[in-house]
């Protein structure tokens, strides 16, 4: 479990670090931009370890879902960016491919 633990932690903060570039204004602005690249090396960190467990493509599509949704969200509750009912659907169907991935992997590679 704790490889996907690891996973989900740094899946979260794939999405801060995607929110954190827009706030460092291409990396001009000092703080946020070394918050952002905390961000990153953590999450990096992170996915490396859960994939010492984990299968390649499998740890690495959950990552990415999981930071795409985290930044979609983060652009509208930061940035006020809007959503149309698609992309919300759209947004659901990359979370049900989460879930869906997790939910396949868990009796066929060590958990």
């Amino acid at each position: 479990m704790m490889p996907w633990i690891l996973l989900l932690i740094a899946g979260l903060l794939e999405a801060v670090w995607a929110v954190g570039l827009k706030h460092t204004d291409g990396f001009s602005r000092l703080w946020p931009s070394v918050g952002t690249v905390a961000a990153m090396l953590v999450s990096f960190v992170l996915l490396a370890r859960a994939m010492q467990a984990l299968p390649l493509g499998l740890a690495y599509t959950v990552w990415v879902g999981i930071g795409a949704v985290g930044a979609i969200v983060g652009g509208a509750w930061f940035f006020g960016e809007r959503l149309t009912p698609a992309q919300f659907a759209c947004i659901g169907l990359i979370a049900v491919g989460i879930v869906g991935l997790k939910a396949t992997q868990a009796g066929t590679a060590a958990a």
